[in-house]
């Protein structure tokens, strides 16, 4: 074990919420002087993306046959509709004299630490160079202008965060959710491009440094102290659904980038993100040094998709998309879900479905379920290994007292246990209702020392996946007429212990739960962009 790897480990055991305690967060919070929602560059070119709000024919069960979604043409409109559906406003919430916005990606106390750039070839409307989106205005602000045109139309997405704007909220732990934030936000992506006949591909060979000087993050005289952006990932917009990815050629894409920004014009600064910064986590910034990706080579795509059970809805992928909630309370009598649509999202979260096409590496992340109310399934634990050679490592890591019984031809379905597990959903869930009142709820349970061991950086990517896995049940839940949220709050090592974890081999990392919502009357919902048509009127 290398020292990065142990230290990796090491804030992992140190964040962990126990039943005698929680993980290290602020002491008191105050609601008026959080960050910013919006993070905007003074000095920048403005360029205003065509009207949001469009509405796509393409239904959302279309999605899992992307090859026959018509491909739209590359242009303004376009890539407008693809950052609105990705990283967009869905709608404002207000309460009272409090009013709050909603993205279509979402986020951990809707903090959203995530931040958007695109990095484009001349486009009419849009000069070659380096952009950042601000998803309020629905505008790109210009950061780097090339010298030269970039080959052959090209169009990158690059995603950072800002660790404080998590960790105002949820302290130490606040690293893990950015992680997942990331993976959700992975998600949002592929599904809003799919809904054009597009796909993205992960650069998975990017270092963080090529990242971050691809972005301008790496010029921190341009940001505030403690509000820089951290790098992660950089994917590349294909038009269709051919992947090119090789390691050869993604170095060389990467050299070409990074051969335009090196001779680019720099503009703007970061403005403030206005909140006081009473507490400090410097935690956070030891781990996020020690996970550093470096540029590697990485296996050649292989397209493994196959058919998922059917989709039930009749609903386009765009309304969908814009109406995905996260729910606050569910419905603790709501009437059984039917089998059928419990396993259709069953079917969707398996590494061979169509949204994980775009993910690069082999699965590592398994399903522990508790069901509550599913048509024609007892109650009681069950897991759900997401390939079939995890079934050994999974069966000799947990209970003796698992029966792994088979439940059906179609999924590798297993029950574990029969019995009302409601209690032990709610507790383990740090007490809350959401986990106990849902028709089922959810650990996504990680094979993990090995990975921190091999690469500390994989530390991120295990949370990037169960970030996807997440935006696949947000939607999957949308489309069966029901409501999902994540949990990022559970009590680790307690979820270890009813599943018969003895070391570090497995740990659960994220928790979702998904119900039929119950509404609160007293929250209005307004619009996502009036204020936008109010402006531009």
């Amino acid at each position: 074990m290398t020292k990065k790897s142990e230290a990796v480990l090491n804030y992992h055991q140190r964040t962990k919420h126990t039943l005698q305690r929680y993980a290290k967060g602020p002491e008191s919070i105050d609601w008026e002087d959080q960050p910013d929602h919006f993070r905007h560059f003074s000095g920048c070119e403005i360029v205003d993306l065509p009207l949001p709000g469009t509405e796509l024919d393409v239904l959302f069960s279309a999605l899992d046959t992307p090859e026959a979604i018509p491909v739209q043409p590359l242009n303004l409109v376009n890539i407008g509709l693809l950052l609105e559906l990705a990283f967009g406003l869905s709608a404002w919430k207000q309460f009272g004299p409090s009013r709050w916005p909603l993205r279509c990606n979402p986020s951990s106390g809707n903090l959203h630490p995530t931040e958007v750039y695109l990095i484009s070839a001349e486009l009419e409307g849009l000069k070659a160079g380096v952009y950042h989106y601000v998803s309020h205005d629905h505008a790109l602000e210009q950061r780097c202008r090339f010298s030269d045109n970039l080959p052959n139309a090209s169009l990158y997405i690059g995603l950072s965060s800002i660790h404080w704007r998590e960790a105002w909220k949820y302290g130490e732990r606040a690293y893990r959710y950015c992680q997942h934030d990331l993976g959700h936000a992975i998600g949002a992506l592929r599904y809003a491009a799919a809904t054009l006949g597009w796909s993205i591909e992960l650069l998975a060979e990017a270092a963080d440094a090529d990242v971050a000087n691809l972005l301008g993050i790496d010029r921190i005289e341009e940001f505030k102290p403690s509000e820089q952006e951290s790098p992660d990932l950089l994917c590349r917009i294909n038009l269709g659904h051919g992947y090119t990815s090789a390691t050869e050629i993604n170095h060389r894409a990467l050299d070409d980038l990074l051969a335009a920004v090196a001779t680019g014009i720099w503009f703007g600064k970061a403005d403030s993100l206005k909140a006081y910064h009473m507490y400090k986590w410097p935690i956070i910034d030891e781990v996020s040094a020690v996970a550093h990706k470096p540029r590697t080579v990485e296996p050649d795509y292989q397209a493994v998709a196959s058919a998922v059970l059917p989709a039930l809805t009749t609903q386009t992928a765009s309304t969908l998309i814009r109406q995905r909630r996260s729910a606050q309370h569910f419905d603790g009598k709501m009437p059984a879900m039917a089998k059928a649509e419990f396993y259709r999202i069953l079917s969707a979260v398996l590494p061979t479905a169509p949204a994980f096409k775009v993910w690069r590496w082999s699965p590592k992340i398994h399903l522990f379920i508790f069901v509550h109310r599913i048509e024609g399934l007892q109650p009681g634990i069950y897991a759900l290994p997401r390939y079939h050679e995890a079934l050994a490592q999974l069966k000799a890591g947990t209970l003796e007292e698992f029966s792994w019984q088979a439940m059906s031809a179609q999924l590798p379905l297993y029950r574990l246990h029969t019995g009302d597990c409601r209690q032990f959903a709610k507790t383990l869930s740090c007490h809350q209702p959401i986990a106990s009142d849902s028709a089922f709820s959810l650990g996504m349970v990680a094979e993990y020392s090995n990975e921190i061991n091999d690469a500390p950086w994989h530390y991120r990517r295990l949370f990037w996946e169960t970030g996807l896995i997440g935006q696949v049940l947000y939607l999957e839940a949308e489309a069966a007429g029901y409501r999902g949220t994540g949990i990022g709050c559970y009590f680790d090592d307690s979820v270890h212990e009813l599943l018969g974890f003895k070391d570090d081999q497995f740990q659960s990392l994220y928790h979702f739960t998904i119900g039929k919502p119950l509404e609160d009357n007293r929250i209005q919902t307004l619009p996502a962009y009036e204020h936008l048509f109010n402006k531009r009127a």
